[in-house]
């Protein structure tokens, strides 16, 4: 007899921006889930993830937080971890020791080389910062050699399958031409977004209008 699924008690309250990506992470595996979720602007253009009664929140003062109960959380991995482990299921966070391990790997690419290299180029061009993006270029360049061999042989990151690390990597791929990068010489990267994109429940990351 199967279990009844875990449902929140009132819906839950995501505190984001329709541009970042790590808010995309949450409402995308909300949306999976099929969880009911409350979505709250948080203006981060003019400061408003600052004020005091957002660092009650998330003391660090970023994006996304969720609010699941009396449970409040920040960081968008941490959040994805959390709930999967409540709402998800193995299918999300797998029992198998290696499959374990290849998903925290590509969580911590998307903490590491993809937030300094692609999502850091399209902070720098969207935003019109006065920073060299030369570095943050070549780690994108970088960590889509790597995503376009190891593509090259799988249909997902991990496998055969839809996991929590197309989730964490795929919205500042997607958009890395937004920082002027391309993604032409990457054509197993592009198929792979295709692949994410047909999927039921996708959904899509806003383009930004405000380097335009």
């Amino acid at each position: 007899m199967t279990a009844a699924r875990t449902l929140p008690e009132s819906p839950i309250k995501l505190y984001g921006l329709a541009l970042s990506g790590h808010a995309h992470r949450v409402e995308w595996f909300l949306s999976l889930l099929h969880l009911p979720f409350e979505y709250i602007d948080v203006d981060i253009t003019v400061g408003a993830q600052k004020t005091a009664e957002f660092l009650q929140l998330n003391p660090f003062g970023q994006i996304p937080v969720i609010q699941d109960g009396a449970v409040t959380l920040a960081d968008s991995n941490a959040i994805l971890i959390y709930l999967a482990k409540k709402y998800g299921g193995e299918k999300w966070l797998p029992a198998d020791p290696l499959r374990a391990a290849m998903l925290q790997r590509w969580l911590s690419v998307a903490a590491g080389m993809l937030a300094f290299g692609p999502a850091r180029a399209r902070r720098i061009a969207i935003f019109k910062l006065n920073t060299n993006p030369a570095e943050a270029l070549a780690l994108a360049d970088k960590l889509f050699g790597v995503m376009n061999a190891e593509l090259q042989h799988s249909p997902f990151l991990i496998g055969t399958e839809l996991s929590l690390a197309e989730i964490a990597n795929y919205a500042y791929t997607a958009l890395a031409f937004e920082g002027g990068i391309s993604l032409e010489p990457f054509p197993y990267v592009r198929a792979w977004l295709q692949r994410v994109e047909s999927l039921p429940d996708f959904i899509p990351l806003k383009k930004s209008v405000l380097g335009n």
